[in-house]
């Protein structure tokens, strides 16, 4: 029974920090894209690439300064190989998320954008079904049913609707599934903390990016220096969205961390009602009541995904203790739902 209160009480402080690490997530998630979205549409600084460099360019000094200058967690010693070998990969598709996102939020409101991401907990499970060859039970599939409708819904009465954004953000929820799958093996299974891993991946992104930004859009920075009024104001809140982002950065993996990549795409999928109702009273965008519907349906849908899988997860640690044939179909390979982590088997050891 002692063993039982003690393990409540560690469960409670769990839930506890996780419930504060998502909290503080949600806050700079949404504030980092209210300003880019500023920065596109009031700013008329139109370059998505760019600005997603200076925010990984201040990711990289802010882990520096983390680390090396205040001294909030010792450095973790990455051999070459595996820098290049796990790190980058994941610096790879890390960066194709964060730009993605920045190229959709130029073309579509925030509010769509937003919707749009809420497909992520579909590309989970697609993801882990064809890759890692996970097996889902038909709860799991129907669940996202809603979620796949809704987006439908919302997309077909777009009022502001734009294909190239909207494929941005499409091919974006599969980067950022892609991501938090390997951010969770990242941080598990090679013991990272979340300053290490953004002090390893910045640079990496930064150094990927940074060619392209000048090729494709170094120009037209230029000229936006020398025709845009107020410089000194506008590179304050660039350079700030940048420092924002770093501190984003620095709270999506300390989420992943602190719960798991499906607890993480389920609870980035519930701020989006607090993004829809901020932009649209910052931007005020137009948004059709059927729209709105399916903005609705799709976060309902969010909501019944993650009580399903909380079901299915409550019955798994139940299974075991039981004794019952149950505990044999559970652990077979077709039908074990593998919840953490994501990768399951398919992670090595360092």
């Amino acid at each position: 029974m002692e063993q039982g209160g003690e393990a409540g009480t560690g469960g409670g402080l769990g839930n506890l920090r996780a419930l504060l690490a998502i909290l503080q997530w949600w806050g700079f998630n949404v504030t980092v894209i209210i300003i880019n979205k500023w920065i596109f549409q009031k700013l008329d600084f139109k370059f998505p690439l760019t600005v997603s460099c200076v925010h990984f360019i201040c990711s990289s000094i802010g882990a520096y300064i983390a680390i090396h200058v205040l001294k909030a967690k010792p450095l973790i010693q990455v051999e070459p190989e595996d820098r290049w070998r796990r790190i980058f990969p994941m610096s790879l598709v890390f960066c194709i998320n964060i730009v993605l996102g920045n190229v959709s939020l130029r073309y579509i409101p925030v509010s769509f954008m937003q919707t749009i991401k809420s497909f992520t907990p579909a590309t989970t499970v697609i993801l882990q079904w064809l890759v890692w060859s996970k097996h889902f039970e038909w709860r799991i599939w129907a669940s996202l049913v809603p979620i796949v409708g809704g987006i439908l819904l919302t997309s077909i009465t777009e009022l502001s609707f734009n294909m190239f954004g909207f494929c941005a953000a499409m091919v974006g929820c599969l980067a950022t599934s892609t991501k938090t799958i390997l951010a969770e093996s990242l941080l598990h299974g090679y013991k990272f903390d979340s300053i290490n891993t953004v002090y390893y991946m910045a640079p990496f992104a930064t150094m990927i990016l940074a060619l392209p930004a000048v090729l494709l859009e170094g120009g037209g920075v230029v000229t936006w220096f020398y025709t845009h009024d107020s410089i000194a104001s506008a590179l304050v809140i660039i350079i700030g969205s940048g420092v924002l982002a770093f501190c984003l950065n620095f709270s999506i993996f300390y989420v992943i961390h602190s719960t798991t990549a499906v607890t993480f795409n389920v609870a980035g999928n519930l701020k989006v009602a607090v993004a829809v109702l901020v932009s649209w009273l910052i931007f005020r965008n137009p948004i059709s009541p059927m729209n709105a519907i399916g903005c609705a349906i799709t976060l309902v849908g969010c909501t019944f995904y993650g009580y399903v899988r909380h079901l299915i997860s409550q019955q798994q640690a139940v299974a075991p203790g039981t004794g019952s044939p149950t505990t044999s179909q559970t652990n077979s390979p077709r039908s074990r739902m593998e919840m953490l982590p994501l990768v399951g088997d398919k992670q090595e050891k360092v």
